[in-house]
């Protein structure tokens, strides 16, 4: 049976903005929900990475919501633009591997080539779509070895909607969006006033009230790490907004997006110390922390150690059950990853495509305490 809090998200949803408007900020006296459970922060965090998109096409309104079921902390998310200039949440800047677009006539001429990060990408991209026209698309399952029984039932949805999807919740759960290919975005989309992608971003942060640094009274009414691969970005908003920031950083081959800078360069100690002024932690790939070899774990690397000695967060992507994704040393079981991560690499948070999974580890090995009396007293 649905729960009461699932339902009134689908009802706020749909008054909201039905399937093909971009939902309006609601009534300040719709956001004033007391929630009872505070967001939990005495370990690491459990980051819904595209929601639990392990079982659900990924981004989809359904996908976080059985993300915050399953115990999620934050429910993450990638933050593009379409043609019209509203903010969606969808992955890649094409459409051709998670939507319906091959398949529908009306959009055979939309195909084109755009250089993206210093490569010529074919396809159909999300900035020649408006968003009606995004609204009209159907998603489905990235990876063929999941689950596609829910192929073809969901669209698209605004930054907008997945915002109301954690306040609606019938707890704190917190937002984890991420500036997508800012240098793309730019180059494609225009708004009024001469604003850009980052402006519009922070701007629908602050229309819901999400302010505050990390583990202020406001951020922990509305807690919410931005993230971004651009860095340039990530310096920009700071002017704009104190709400926690996170360097993501790529494989060891690729170069930053904005800036051209090389792996070794943005991991050296003197660049993790002048971000450090910007951001409160960094987002690497995992086998960028530990390099594996056959399959098989080799040597950590001292780039925890050095975030660390900054007071900088350390949250790696991407946690994943399936057996092709988990290492030989796991032996196929993904609980092994995580106390693997938690206890001897000792990070900060864990972006993973199965929530549920990491939450029942977690549960397991150190359980929620309702004991919290004075982070509960601040969200009463």
């Amino acid at each position: 049976m649905a729960s009461l809090w699932h339902i009134s998200v689908v009802v706020v949803l749909v008054l909201l903005g039905g399937s093909d408007a971009n939902p309006v900020a609601p009534r300040r006296s719709q956001l004033d929900v007391t929630h009872k459970k505070p967001l939990q922060t005495f370990r690491p965090f459990n980051i819904a990475h595209r929601g639990s998109n392990g079982e659900i096409p990924e981004e989809t309104a359904a996908a976080y919501v059985r993300a915050i079921e399953e115990g999620a902390d934050f429910i993450e998310t990638d933050i593009l633009a379409s043609k019209d200039g509203h903010l969606i949440c969808f992955h890649d800047v094409t459409l051709d591997d998670t939507t319906d677009v091959a398949d529908r006539a009306e959009f055979a001429g939309r195909k084109r080539t755009y250089e993206v990060e210093r490569a010529n990408v074919t396809g159909w991209f999300v900035v020649d779509f408006t968003l009606r026209e995004l609204k009209s698309l159907r998603v489905k399952q990235r990876y063929e070895f999941r689950d596609q029984q829910y192929n073809w039932k969901y669209n698209i949805i605004t930054f907008d909607e997945f915002i109301l999807i954690a306040l609606y919740a019938d707890r704190v759960v917190g937002i984890y969006p991420e500036i997508k290919s800012p240098i793309f975005i730019n180059q494609y989309v225009k708004w009024s006033g001469g604003k850009k992608f980052e402006d519009k971003f922070v701007e629908t942060l602050v229309k819901y009230g999400y302010k505050g640094e990390y583990m202020s009274e406001d951020w922990l009414k509305k807690p919410l790490f931005i993230q971004s691969f651009a860095p340039t970005s990530l310096i920009y908003i700071s002017n704009m907004t104190n709400s926690p920031k996170l360097l993501l950083i790529e494989v060891t081959t690729v170069r930053t997006q904005d800036t051209n800078q090389s792996y070794s360069e943005i991991t050296s100690n003197g660049y993790l110390k002048f971000i450090s002024k910007y951001v409160i932690g960094i987002g690497p790939w995992k086998d960028t922390v530990v390099p594996p070899e056959n399959n098989q774990l080799g040597p950590q690397t001292d780039l925890v150690a050095r975030a660390h000695a900054l007071n900088l967060q350390v949250h790696p992507y991407t946690f994943r059950n399936e057996n092709q994704f988990l290492h030989f040393n796991f032996h196929q079981d993904p609980y092994a990853e995580y106390e693997y991560w938690l206890t001897e690499i000792g990070v900060d948070g864990l972006f993973t495509d199965f929530t549920g999974s990491l939450h029942k580890y977690q549960e397991w090995t150190s359980p929620y305490q309702m004991k919290a009396k004075n982070a509960e007293s601040i969200i009463k």
